[in-house]
Formats: C-alpha cells, sequence, structure tokens
C-alpha cells in the first residue's frame, strides 16, 4: 500500500501537468484578489486614462485570451516535436527525462494561467450607455498587462531554453547528471581520502570541458605564488569533478586557488571561443556525416565542407604556432599547456574524411586539390605531414577501385570535386 501511494505521488510529481494544473489555480487567486480590490474600490482604484473605455478593455481582454491559448498550443506543440527528435536522434528512453522539463512546464503554467486570469476577468468589464459610463475592472486589467508582458518574456526564454536542450551535450547531461545524483543517494557511503593529500595538484571543483584558459591570471597567480603552473587537460578536454587541473611546480601552499579556477572556464561542450581545434572538427563531422550512410551519401555536402577545412588550414599554413609555455614579466616560466600543432590540425582535418571519403570520386578529388594547394603555401618543415596524407589518399584510392582507369580517374585534382578537366593552354 504504502510503495503503491509513493507511486502515485512520484507520477504526479513528475508529470507534466502537475504544475500547469497549479497556475491554473494561482490564475484564479489571482483573478479573485484583483477583482475584489476592483469592487472595493468601485472600479475607481485607477483612471480611465490608464486602464481606458469599457470596449476597448473587452478588446485588449479578448485578445489577450485568444494569444494564451495559441501560446499553450504552440509550446506542446515544441514539446512534442523536442520528444520526436529526442527518440529519433538519441535514444527513446531520454523521453521520460524531457517531459519532466520544468521550464516546458512553466511556460505552459504561465500562460494557461494568464487565459484563467484574462477570462474571469472581461465577465467583469460592462459596456455603458448613454447615461451609464460602463466600468472597467482597473487592477485586473493592469494585472493582465503585467501577466502579458511576463508571457512574452516567458516565450523568448522557453524557446532560448529549447534550443539549449536540443544539444546533445545537454541530453547526455539530462542522463549523467541523473545518474551522478543517484549514485550519491543509492551509495551514500565512501572509503576515506587517505591521510597524504598531493598538494601539488589543483583538482577540478566541478566536471566540464575546458573551454577557456584566461593565461593572463594564471600566470599571474603562478608569479605571486612564485610557482610554475602545469595545464593539464587541453584546450576542449573533459575535466571530472575532482580531476587534476594542474600540476604546482613549486610551494604549493602559496598559490591562491580560486583565482586559478576563476582562471579556467569549464562547460558542458567545447566551443569556439578559443579552441581553433573545435572549429575544423565541426566541419570534418559535417563532412563524414554526409558520408557514413552509403544509400544516403551526400558528397557535395562533404567537398563544401572540405572546402572550409582547405581554407582554414591555408590561413594556418604560414602561422606561428604558441609553444605552450608563458611568462611573466621577468621573463619567468610560469605557465605550461598542451597546445595544437601544424601536425595535429592536418590529421584532424584529413584522416576520418580521407578514410570515408576514399570511395567517393568527388571527394577523393577535392582532396587531391586542397593537399596539392597547400603543398605549394606551407613551409617546408610543414610539407611531410601533407604528403603523407596525399600518399594514404592514393593507396586507398588503389585499394578501392579495380579498374586502372577508375583509379587515375579519381587520383585527379579538382577543386571542385568533379568539375571541369583542366586542358593545356593553347599557343596564341
Amino acid at each position: 500500500m504504502q510503495l503503491n501511494l509513493h507511486k502515485q505521488l512520484r507520477n504526479i510529481q513528475t508529470s507534466l501537468w502537475l504544475i500547469p494544473f497549479l497556475c491554473v489555480l494561482l490564475g484564479i487567486v489571482l483573478s479573485f484578489t484583483t477583482i475584489a480590490i476592483d469592487r472595493a474600490t468601485e472600479y475607481r482604484l485607477l483612471s480611465s486614462d490608464l486602464v481606458g473605455g469599457p470596449e476597448a478593455a473587452l478588446e485588449v481582454l479578448t485578445t489577450v485570451a485568444t494569444s494564451m491559448v495559441n501560446l499553450t498550443v504552440l509550446v506542446l506543440t515544441i514539446v512534442l516535436v523536442v520528444v520526436q527528435l529526442a527518440m529519433g536522434q538519441f535514444s527513446p528512453r531520454i523521453v521520460q527525462r524531457l517531459l519532466r522539463d520544468r521550464p516546458s512546464q512553466i511556460a505552459i503554467g504561465l500562460f494557461v494561467a494568464t487565459f484563467v486570469h484574462t477570462l474571469l476577468t472581461i465577465r467583469e468589464v460592462k459596456i455603458g450607455g448613454a447615461i451609464d459610463p460602463g466600468q472597467v475592472p482597473g487592477v485586473a486589467l493592469v494585472t493582465t498587462f503585467v501577466l502579458s508582458l511576463a508571457s512574452i518574456a516567458g516565450l523568448v526564454i522557453y524557446i532560448h531554453h529549447i534550443g539549449q536542450a536540443l544539444r546533445v551535450s545537454a541530453l547526455v547531461e539530462i542522463a549523467g547528471a541523473t545518474t551522478r545524483k543517484l549514485v550519491h543517494e543509492m551509495y551514500p557511503e565512501r572509503e576515506s581520502m587517505p591521510d597524504v593529500i598531493d598538494q601539488s595538484v589543483v583538482t577540478s571543483e566541478e566536471s566540464g570541458v575546458v573551454t577557456q584558459v584566461d593565461h593572463k591570471r594564471l600566470v599571474e597567480a603562478a608569479r605571486r605564488a612564485d610557482c610554475v603552473l602545469e595545464l593539464v587537460p587541453s584546450l576542449g578536454e573533459f575535466v571530472p569533478e575532482g580531476g587534476r587541473l594542474l600540476r604546482i611546480h613549486g610551494d604549493p601552499e602559496r598559490l591562491d586557488h580560486d583565482a586559478v579556477h576563476n582562471g579556467i572556464i569549464l562547460r558542458l561542450e567545447r566551443t569556439l571561443d578559443q579552441d581553433v581545434a573545435y572549429g575544423v572538427r565541426l566541419l570534418v563531422d559535417m563532412a563524414i556525416r554526409a558520408l557514413a550512410d552509403a544509400p544516403w551519401q551526400d558528397p557535395t555536402t562533404a567537398v563544401q565542407a572540405i572546402d572550409r577545412l582547405h581554407d582554414c588550414l591555408r590561413e594556418l599554413a604560414r602561422r606561428e604556432f604558441p609553444g605552450g609555455r608563458y611568462y611573466d614579466e621577468d621573463e619567468k616560466l610560469r605557465l605550461t599547456e598542451t597546445v595544437m600543432t601544424w601536425d595535429d590540425y592536418v590529421r584532424l582535418a584529413f584522416t576520418e574524411v580521407r578514410l570515408a571519403g576514399t570511395a567517393s570520386p568527388q571527394v577523393a578529388r577535392r582532396l587531391h586539390a586542397a593537399l596539392d594547394d597547400l603543398l605549394t603555401v606551407a613551409p617546408a618543415s610543414r610539407r611531410s605531414a601533407l604528403e603523407l596524407q596525399r600518399k594514404l589518399l592514393l593507396a586507398g584510392v588503389e585499394h578501392r577501385f579495380n579498374d586502372d582507369r577508375d583509379t587515375d580517374l579519381v587520383s585527379g585534382s579538382d577543386s571542385s570535386g568533379l568539375g571541369t578537366s583542366r586542358r593545356e593552354p593553347t599557343e596564341p
């Protein structure tokens, strides 16, 4: 009996309708309260210059009521679309968590509360005649205005929220955060920490991906502590809560840990704030996704992604790369980190696309063109990584195609994939 009662209470607490239902009751109470104030003041608390006449008030209230119905339908439709997308793209088992989404329930509740309040306010509006000027519940009408503005703001905030919630990282975080919370509930006991704690390591206070590093702040913190800091995770790398964030080479007791933590920003997913490799990663993902399923391959989209990869690597080809060593004003080393090199960017940009697109003549020829062009602008010290990718591309093409004529065609270089043929210039 107790278990069944707990089950019913749990179902009610996590249902989609509980918060909207409570908001309906709140709208009723709010409407009765404001109307009671208007009746007590004989509808004279607010002047007609502020709230308008009965006809205008009735028009406004009718418009608000209709709009609230439309907004409620819109939010419910968005919730259903989000559930369908999550089921198809990620997992059907994520649906339960999405239906418990509090911002969705609050948005629906705000709209229905405004709707109920408006309906109850409409009945208090009386159109006057030649002698009777009529009556307008001013306080209730102003409350309707306030609720309408709150509903507009709530709609904008909700659209932003649902856009963020559809990210892969957000959906993964729903399962991860819930599971982590459940671990604390089901396994509250933990082994005691060792007596000797490694003071030379700064651990993370939260989990997340390293998205930004304030090198100046870290260098300043290391200078004040007269030590050298080593950033353990690379930019874009995930760090669990309690994981190693920094190593301290020097006296750890003098280091300001708060300043160090404020100098490293962790988020749910990688961003393009400082992470150039993440931008390259996004383009690679677009290319290999277009080539993922054989019946639905889209080599043209892959070529467009390669165009941008080519452009970005061309910009990087002759740039100086930071060495991951940062010094203070006295030229003393204070911070070190692992950074991306030219070879890392080349491997990131071409390896997966090459493996996925070797069988596509359009993609293979575009890769050839990109590598050939990069070899013309890259310094001699950076050509080996490009030449390796070209050799691997040629070897992959030879392995894929049995006919030498197909191999020769696919091994060609064409900046548009399968575009115009290159012709020798003719004599004038």
